[in-house]
């Protein structure tokens, strides 16, 4: 795709009823089925020599598959939102939806709300012989897309394999529902949940709560949060699938290694977080040289985020600190994208009186993911407060790869790996 296209469309599909969204309707099918072959077949030349398989990455070749499919959704999406007949976002969300699963008889399935806030809970059906563990699950997708349907096969997974019962939150996506929505909506179905855990047959002190990617990241500052709390049950661990923790530094290591490695490129990170967060995406580009970071503010954050606290073993592919001639503050990109400083967006930037308060923590990292340095990062903040980490890290793993955990030969041997390893540091919990 080379450059991602600027927008200010923040509205992803048109919600007005009516003969003109019929008419819109007929005109995206009509546009995508003359121009999917084109774009597919353009995808698949531009991936072929712009993206980058390092060796020893898992299965390459269906790798290649899934980005080329990846950026030729973009590529559609960026056509239908120019004019004006969907946009990116929306086609993402059908295009991640998931298959269909069969009833699984195990489980007893229900979707709820917590504090009016969406929630499929999963419940095993076999008696317990105690109060069971409580899993709550934010699933992954820049806060944008993604949806509990998507990671169904892993989520069940979860709940029978570890005999606990699940909560996974439907939170509204953005940019409709305004960051922080989505925090807020996780923030508040963890509460109810913590509050009325026995009514689910779960200890309310045996709670953990996990998620993937950006869910990683509501999970992480849930977490925050609620160290905070003295009304409620303390957290009894955090699980954290590569998480993405830190607007501030784009240069570390793994941004550099991974810049082009399928599927979430270095300039889709800073793209994807504007139209999260309903700014205008010509600024990612300053984004990504940290222009947006006042000069103080970067000395300040530089002893929690910076390359030069990586250990040295994933380092071996290459790194070189940000020339500091590209790096030169506009205070115009501050105004715009404040948000990215925030101890919301960026839950590694909270203090160390919080940090020392957390539960012990499991984190996932994949080797060839842009974000892996987040997650590295992290856990060196966390052992330095005294909080016991374990450190899963996946050698073949690309960003993501959980989504797939399920689907037979259509998964990666990556992602049956991490769910394997993330079920059995939740069984000995």
């Amino acid at each position: 795709m080379g450059e991602l296209a600027p927008t200010k469309t923040f509205c992803p599909t048109s919600r007005k009823r009516g003969i003109g969204s019929f008419f819109k309707f007929v005109a995206c099918v009509v546009i995508t089925a003359c121009l999917s072959p084109a774009l597919f077949l353009g995808a698949l030349c531009h991936q072929y020599f712009t993206a980058v398989l390092p060796p020893g990455i898992d299965q390459p070749l269906k790798v290649r598959c899934y980005h080329t499919f990846f950026t030729a959704v973009i590529a559609l999406g960026v056509i239908l939102e120019t004019l004006g007949l969907y946009s990116i976002v929306g086609l993402l969300r059908i295009a991640t939806v998931g298959l269909p699963t069969l009833w699984d008889f195990a489980l007893r399935t229900q979707n709820l709300r917590f504090d009016d806030v969406r929630v499929r809970v999963y419940q095993p059906k076999k008696p317990a012989a105690q109060k069971r563990k409580g899993l709550l699950y934010f699933h992954g997708g820049a806060g944008t897309y993604g949806s509990i349907d998507a990671y169904e096969r892993m989520l069940r997974h979860l709940a029978k394999e570890t005999d606990s019962v699940v909560v996974a939150v439907g939170y509204n996506l953005g940019p409709e529902s305004p960051y922080p929505s989505q925090y807020t909506e996780c923030f508040k179905a963890t509460v109810h949940f913590m509050k009325n855990a026995e009514d689910f047959g779960v200890d309310p002190s045996r709670i953990i709560i996990s998620g993937d990617s950006c869910g990683a990241n509501f999970a992480t500052r849930t977490c925050q949060l609620l160290a905070e709390r003295t009304d409620l049950p303390k957290v009894h661990a955090q699980v954290l699938i590569y998480p993405a923790l830190q607007g501030v530094d784009f240069y570390l290591p793994s941004y550099q290694q991974n810049s082009r490695v399928p599927i979430m490129w270095r300039e889709f990170v800073a793209y994807f977080a504007c139209i999260y967060l309903r700014k205008d995406t010509s600024i990612a580009p300053d984004i990504l040289e940290s222009r947006h970071v006042p000069e103080d503010l970067k000395r300040k954050y530089s002893k929690w985020v910076s390359g030069d606290l990586i250990p040295d073993e994933f380092k071996i592919r290459g790194y070189k600190p940000q020339d500091p001639a590209l790096y030169k503050f506009k205070p115009q990109v501050y105004e715009q994208i404040k948000e990215f400083l925030e101890e919301t967006f960026s839950p590694m930037l909270v203090e160390d009186a919080v940090i020392r308060k957390l539960p012990q923590t499991y984190i996932v990292i994949c080797e060839f993911d842009v974000v892996r340095d987040d997650g590295l990062l992290y856990k060196k903040r966390l052992e330095d407060n005294g909080v016991p980490v374990t450190l899963c890290h996946n050698k073949g793993g690309i960003h993501g790869v959980v989504g797939l955990f399920g689907y037979g030969i259509f998964s990666l041997p990556s992602a049956e790996l991490i769910v394997r390893d993330t079920t059995k540091f939740i069984k000995s919990l």
